[in-house]
């Protein structure tokens, strides 16, 4: 590399966009228009690397069934998508907050305002994975945009010597060193943002999409779904009441003010009022019956209904 290059960055993540270099004197629309056609590049990318992905499905859902949990390590967008997947779980499907963890670099106040230089010490992110009493039961994912983070990289390496298993998701190639160190890799590579190094934009809609894999796909795994219906949703406001109920009205066949009996006698656990209702069990019957089945509910009352469109 000649000195009048040296300012290029080997990043791919840190590269300038060819496509996007008159975005300054491009209007609204244009705008929209290109951001746009640059997302098409990331589910191309995502798809590229979904056996990556199923890899760590396998790896997430085995160390669940161990009682371990997934730990999202991150800094900056990283970190707050990974607090995001983690947060979202419990309503979802059901779990136990400290099963799904999301550590972002410089701690809460990050998740609001930018704490940028929080990202910089190797030394930091180990010593927030070491806080949790990593067991070699536990998968930590190490999420860094441009695959360099130093909080991440030293988070990484510290699950990898307490036994755990260890995964890295970039949207650039890692470092040696990280593909050493990481038990698996999920390299999405999206290609150069719109404005550049901005990895918000495309590596931050990449990273969302594979977390939301991640996790959805673990969990129905472990038997949390039904069909596509999320029986183990915690019914912790008004909207999520009524899916509990519609779900146990809509497999059990019964109406609305049964649904709601067998949902309260069954303590809100939705999954449990759906065997109350299908089997005519009452709620100790319903978890015994759960409970040989390995909490699968189509082991249990069979295949679920149809679904019903608009027009039928």
């Amino acid at each position: 590399m000649s000195p009048a290059s040296d300012f290029l960055d080997p990043r791919l993540t840190e590269r300038r966009n060819p496509r996007s270099v008159g975005i300054d004197v491009a209007d609204s629309l244009e705008i929209v228009e290109l951001i746009a056609n640059e997302d098409d590049y990331v589910l191309t990318a995502v798809r590229a690397v979904k056996h990556d992905i199923a890899k760590a499905i396998d790896l997430i859902t085995d160390s669940f069934k161990v009682g371990g949990r997934l730990i999202y390590v991150g800094a900056g967008t990283s970190g707050r998508l990974g607090v995001l997947d983690a947060s979202e779980c419990p309503p979802t499907f059901g779990t136990a907050p400290e099963m799904v963890v999301g550590i972002i670099a410089g701690g809460i106040p990050a998740l609001t305002r930018s704490q940028e230089g929080a990202e910089d010490s190797e030394a930091k992110g180990a010593e927030a994975v070491s806080e949790l009493g990593l067991t070699a039961n536990d998968f930590v994912l190490g999420i860094a945009a441009s695959g360099t983070t130093p909080f991440v990289a030293g988070a990484v390496k510290e699950a990898a010597q307490a036994g755990a298993t260890t995964g890295f998701l970039v949207c650039s190639d890692p470092p040696a060193e990280m593909s050493q160190v990481a038990d698996l890799v999920i390299a999405v590579k999206v290609g150069p943002e719109v404005v550049t190094g901005s990895t918000r934009l495309k590596a931050g809609t990449a990273t969302k999409m594979v977390l939301n894999m991640l996790t959805t796909a673990a969990m129905v795994r472990l038997g949390k779904a039904y069909g596509n219906l999320m029986v183990d949703l915690q019914a912790t406001n008004n909207k999520l009441v009524d899916r509990g109920e519609r779900m146990v009205m809509e497999v059990a066949g019964v109406d609305r003010e049964e649904a709601k009996r067998l949902v309260s006698v069954a303590g809100g656990k939705v999954k449990t009022a759906i065997v109350m209702g299908k089997r005519k069990v009452n709620m100790e019957e319903a978890v015994r019956l759960l409970e040989e089945a390995g909490g699968v509910v189509r082991n249990v009352i069979g295949d679920p209904p149809p679904v019903i469109s608009e027009t039928d």
